[in-house]
This record gives C-alpha cells, structure tokens and sequence, in this order.
C-alpha cells in the first residue's frame, strides 16, 4: 500500500489541526451567542456595522460586507434577520438612491454589547493556552492577506 499523506497521524497535519480547532471554537461560542438569539454570523455583522458606523456616517450593506469578507447575498439575508429582531434598522441613503443606510438600534446596541463580553470573556479562556497570543493574531492576519493561494489541480 502506498503513503498517501505527508503526515504519519491526523494531528501532524495542520490544516486538520485548525479545522478541529475551528469547529471547537465555533461550537462554544454558538452556545455563548445562543442566550441572545443571535447565529455567529448574525453576531459578527452586528458587531462590524456597529465598528464601521464608529468610523463613518451612512454606513452600507456593501461596506458591511467589505469589511467582513462575505458576499452581498449572505450580507442582505443576514440584515434582513437582525431587522426583523429589531437588531438593526435599514433607511434611505441621503444621496445614493442605491444604497441602503444600515443603523444599529438601542435593543440593539444593548444586546450586541452583552454578547461582545460573552464572547470576549470565552475567547479570552478559549485561547489562554496560547503561549503568545498577539504573535498568534499576528500568524492568522498573514494567513488571510495571503490571497494568492490557489489550488487549481
């Protein structure tokens, strides 16, 4: 029988290493998230509009998913959920007839800012093992602006 992976064990490999990981982490803060009805998506959108509208006046559906890499699409059927919890509000762009201003409201501040600390609180526990964390940060943020790698095989 021939070797057909690099690795002698599953746990020598690194992309199942993250992967495993990956679905732990997920997992956990799904059950964090769940108390305030939100998905992690949900969450995660909720919290970059809330980080964008720090920075500008009329932030956009396309700004939101921009910043959080996911398409149009996923963006629009996200706010679509977090209106109807009365999460956020969608109004009229002042000059882009296009475009659709996106405010977070008051429940909605209030609940994003108890989720931020759940969240935060598990993060902080979930990655204490880590020897270094802001060298870990710092490992991921070159994994994700390394967008050339391709596997056209």
């Amino acid at each position: 029988m021939s070797k057909i992976f690099q690795s002698e064990t599953p746990n020598e490999s690194t992309g199942f290493l993250l992967w495993k990981v990956n679905n732990y982490w997920q997992r956990e803060i799904k059950k964090s998230l769940s108390y305030f009805d939100l998905t992690h998506t949900q969450f995660v959108v909720l919290a970059n509009t809330y980080f964008l509208s720090t920075e500008k006046e009329n932030v956009t559906q396309m700004d939101i998913a921009n910043q959080i890499g996911i398409d149009k699409m996923l963006t629009s059927n996200v706010l679509k959920a977090l209106i109807k919890k009365e999460l956020i509000q969608r109004k009229e762009h002042k000059t882009d007839t296009r475009a659709k201003v996106i405010n977070i409201t008051k429940s909605g501040k209030v609940t994003l800012k108890k989720a931020v600390k759940k969240v935060e609180d598990f993060d902080k526990l979930f990655f204490s093992n880590l020897e270094n964390g802001i060298s870990f940060n710092s490992e991921l943020t070159k994994l994700l602006k390394k967008k050339t790698v391709t596997n056209n095989e």
